[in-house]
């Protein structure tokens, strides 16, 4: 049997398939090959037009079915990954009503913060676990305060991941996990929150069907089985945010456990069976993709908005033709330090960390005689290295203490540089893993449709490509103090 892993990133869309049998990838592709586009028509907005994301699906799906290492016909299960937070909402035949608003997006900040100081007198943060801030139910309100008229003809809102779903199969469903990233669940009572839902004004029919994270969300289209040249009788089996699907495909399910990716954006997400929550919603609480009332698994979440964007603008501005391979090698005969270039990676948008302040990024200590591109190179991947620890200094405030985190070895952890800076910064031990979201989402849909007949065997074929023991500890941890007191100057200047 062949499982199908789809996953819905903000750059492009990556696909996989995977023999279950063998638990191996056999394929994958990824579509376009240049980052797609974010919209940003005003400062801290972004949005994604979802029917581009369909379309760039399809071509991915019919790149891969061409490499001919497969029968499509043989595909029995999906799985889709995507990324979190985001809005869209579809008309009752079932399309688009706006752009996406997606999860970078800040303009329902406000909107957010002044519904938990309303709230937080009924004990908010501790039944929900997180702020509203500028997740999926504040972008909701955004739309129905501002763009009443389209608010009006709204069928259902939905994730990312289930409007792709909803493309596929014709249904529109949701899950447990899915919801809580919009901040749409309440822990407290294990049901969609009417608090907020009351609070917003927004009508609980607007809200798809619920199912397991691990369930039948429906058949493929006939008309897209034809396309696609797949099984009719395929069936959606998993869906789940990209950092929740992270963790599964690095075998990340058990309290302790941590996983943490460097792409668009940057995250460490470590699972607790405790409902933790961060007084000041800098980290997020979601239930986690094995979540259950009676047996509660969360995901803690660090988020840094401005980390792998930041990184490939350097690139963009300064690499000459050269890719990201000839980048970090020339970065890595730099020493650490980068000859005193300190950069700030919060360029894209409000950072939740940070009080989901607009910090913007900076570059300090530029000398034109001294520095090259080289030096920005490795500051870049420092600075967003030294973000990290930032974030992590916050988890471990809240009861968090990661002696391991897994990733994958894949975006900004496929630079030496990174690799060494991260694991110096923070003194952590880093497992990296051949795996990537898309198998992720293949091996979740193998579970969904119960083929594995645990967790274990589904993750039996993972392969560990590297451990990076932390080295030159105390020089990165004087160079992060002093990164850390130029942050910490500028936060102080914007009150």
């Amino acid at each position: 049997m062949l499982l199908l892993g789809i996953d819905l990133g903000t750059s492009s869309i990556k696909v996989s398939v995977v023999d279950a049998e063998t638990n191996r990838r056999i394929a994958s592709k990824q579509y376009p090959e240049k980052e797609s586009d974010i919209l940003s028509e005003q400062s801290g907005w972004a949005e994604q037009d979802p029917e581009m994301w369909w379309q760039h699906t399809k071509q991915a799906i019919k790149m891969l079915n061409s490499t001919g290492l497969y029968n499509p016909k043989h595909i029995s299960a999906i799985g889709i990954a995507y990324q979190m937070h985001g809005l869209v909402i579809v008309d009752k035949n079932q399309k688009s009503l706006r752009n996406a608003i997606i999860w970078c997006d800040s303009r329902a900040v406000d909107i957010g913060s002044k519904a938990l100081i309303d709230l937080q007198e009924n004990d908010f943060l501790e039944s929900h676990l997180n702020s509203p801030g500028n997740f999926t139910a504040s972008k909701l309100a955004w739309v129905k305060r501002n763009e009443p008229a389209i608010y009006d003809k709204i069928y259902k809102f939905m994730l990312p991941g289930d409007y792709l779903s909803m493309c596929l199969t014709g249904e529109i469903n949701t899950n447990v996990s899915s919801l809580s990233e919009g901040i749409l669940w309440d822990f407290s009572k294990s049901t969609i929150s009417s608090t907020l839902l009351n609070y917003y004004g927004i009508d609980a029919s607007l809200v798809p069907d619920i199912r397991p994270v691990f369930s039948n969300y429906g058949k493929l289209k006939k008309e897209v089985a034809e396309e696609l040249n797949l099984n009719p009788d395929a069936v959606v089996t998993y869906k789940a945010g990209d950092q929740p699907n992270n963790a599964l495909s690095l075998n990340v399910f058990n309290a302790g456990e941590v996983a943490a990716t460097a792409g668009t954006s940057g995250v460490i997400y470590a699972v607790t069976d405790d409902l933790v929550y961060d007084k000041e919603s800098r980290v997020n609480t979601f239930a986690h993709v094995n979540h259950e009332p009676t047996h509660p698994s969360l995901g803690v979440l660090l988020c840094i908005n401005g980390t792998g964007i930041q990184n490939s603008w350097i690139k963009k501005i300064s690499a000459r033709g050269q890719d990201y391979f000839q980048i970090n090698q020339l970065a890595s005969d730099i020493p650490i330090g980068s000859d005193g270039i300190m950069i700030l990676p919060f360029g894209n948008g409000a950072e939740r960390m940070l009080n989901n302040r607009m910090v913007h990024a900076q570059i300090e200590n530029i000398d034109f005689v001294r520095h090259s591109e080289a030096h920005l190179w490795r500051a870049a991947q420092e600075g967003i290295a030294f973000s990290f620890r930032y974030g992590l200094d916050i988890l471990r405030q809240n009861g968090i203490e990661p002696k391991i985190i897994r990733a994958g070895h894949a975006n900004l952890f496929l630079s030496p540089v990174f690799q060494q800076s991260f694991a110096g910064v923070t003194d952590i031990t880093v497992e990296l893993y051949d795996n990537d979201g898309s198998v992720g989402a293949a091996l979740g849909a193998g579970l969904g449709i119960n083929f594995f007949s645990s967790r274990t065997e589904a993750f039996a074929g993972l392969e560990r490509h590297a451990i990076i023991e932390p080295s030159h500890t105390s020089l990165y941890n004087e160079l992060y103090d002093k990164w850390k007191d130029s942050l910490d100057k500028r936060l102080l200047n914007q009150y």
